[in-house]
């Protein structure tokens, strides 16, 4: 009986961790929520329906000068996280250069 007893203390332990994490207090989105947004963002400068190549820029400040205007100031990730700088990249382009410049030699030249 006691074996039992403890059994069911150990599982309740267990499970009350989960039953905890399953009734989590974060609502989906709803699609008004979202037009919301939307609304904010594009009146703080933002265009969707522009195509660039820096859409992740454009929206992040869009959404810092929303969050400006609201007082809500949220630091990016890069900030809060401790860990170095963000790498901001590099691009090459160009010709190739030969490496022999008096031609172009067989692949058996010279043996």
């Amino acid at each position: 009986m006691k074996s039992l007893v403890y059994a069911v203390i150990a599982a309740s332990v267990i499970a009350a961790p989960i039953a905890s994490f399953a009734q989590s207090s974060q609502q989906p989105v709803t699609r008004a929520e979202v037009r919301a947004d939307l609304v904010k963002v594009e009146q703080a400068g933002y265009n969707p329906n522009r195509d660039n190549i820096t859409y992740p820029a454009d929206i992040q400040a869009a959404e810092a000068r929303v969050n400006a205007q609201q007082g809500t100031a949220v630091a990016s990730v890069a900030d809060t996280s401790g860990y170095g700088g963000s790498n901001g990249g590099a691009v090459q382009s160009g010709i190739a250069k030969p490496m022999n410049v008096d031609g172009v030699h067989p692949l058996y030249f010279g043996r």
